[in-house]
């Protein structure tokens, strides 16, 4: 209760070490002080029972030094302080729009590309606590796999979940991109982002990515694109009739389009060939998308002395009745 309590004339409370001091004078008194009538001998009254008073006389002087010593911290000014703080977060409000076609599993990134993806977004995630997000999954068409949620535990878990053949194969990029604008267009958001990321060109779906792009600059959404894949060719996964083969296949990703994407809506696109690259390029973007945090605090100060002196009082008040009622006959 006492963690919160400033003084305001601190040095006043040195005055406290009179309280000892008085009670130190007040013993040594006691033990000096002398019968106001002699006697020769005193063995008769040794037998005497002695009477309640006259060890409960004490409790006058202290009742005194309990109220001297409240009225000196009262003087240093007790103080609560009780604070109040308004927080103005910047939202930003986060789509991962991640690419899941069969592509994906192309071991240009260990241990493929979808691995790699879903550990790095896993990574970003973590690292915006305040942000709401959301996951849209696309390959030959797209849906929401997580809604807008500041329940980052089930983003973890979902971006766990995510495989190849889930849905159709191909590459409706427009797709993922459009289903990703209708989950942020009517966010009250201060900043709205996209970060889609894909492997190759737009083959499937229904919406033109082009337009998409538009759609992404009229509600005022930043999309982040980002083209996974080595330069040249990398080894794709292929059935065979002895099982799974790996064979060198080329890689295509649409950089005009992802660009042109990126720069419409005020983005900028990237290209990882690399784990160590695109672990860079989360690192590049949660930089460039920090959360604004404006802080108004205010602290208020509460006197506190008003008890202490209401106690002192109440003390001073209860040794004067005591000394003028039950100990009458010893203080006087």
């Amino acid at each position: 209760m006492f963690e919160n309590i400033t003084f305001a004339n601190p040095k006043l409370l040195w005055g406290l070490l009179i309280v000892p001091a008085i009670i130190v004078w007040y013993i040594f008194r006691h033990k000096k002080q002398e019968a106001a009538v002699r006697y020769s001998d005193t063995t008769g009254f040794d037998t005497l029972p002695k009477s309640w008073k006259v060890y409960a006389r004490h409790l006058l002087f202290a009742l005194k030094m309990a109220a001297l010593a409240l009225l000196i911290v009262a003087m240093a000014r007790p103080q609560s302080t009780s604070q109040s703080q308004t927080s103005n977060i910047e939202g930003i409000n986060i789509i991962l729009a991640q690419d899941i076609s069969g592509s994906m599993l192309a071991r240009d990134l260990k241990p493929d590309r979808l691995e790699a993806s879903k550990k790095v977004a896993a990574e970003f995630v973590e690292g915006r606590p305040t942000d709401r997000m959301g996951l849209v999954v696309f390959a030959g068409e797209s849906f929401t796999q997580v809604p807008l949620t500041t329940d980052h535990t089930v983003m973890q878990n979902m971006l766990k979940e995510l495989k190849t053949g889930m849905i159709d194969d191909g590459t409706a990029i427009g797709d993922g991109l459009a289903t990703a604008i209708n989950r942020l267009k009517d966010s009250e958001a201060i900043s709205k982002v996209i970060i889609l990321l894909t492997d190759g060109l737009n083959n499937s779906g229904s919406v033109d990515p082009y337009t998409a792009a538009d759609m992404a600059k009229i509600f005022g959404i930043r999309v982040y694109t980002i083209g996974v894949g080595s330069y040249g060719t990398a080894p794709f996964p292929v059935q065979t009739m002895f099982g799974v083969q790996y064979q060198q296949m080329k890689v295509e990703i649409d950089e005009r389009l992802l660009t042109t994407i990126a720069v419409k809506s005020g983005g900028k696109y990237y290209r990882a060939t690399s784990n160590q690259r695109l672990s860079e390029i989360y690192d590049e973007i949660d930089k460039l998308e920090r959360s604004k945090i404006e802080v108004t605090e205010f602290r208020h100060l509460h006197e506190e002395f008003y008890p202490l002196v209401a106690w002192a009082i109440a003390l001073l008040l209860l040794e004067f009745i005591l000394r003028k009622t039950v100990f009458r006959t010893i203080s006087e």
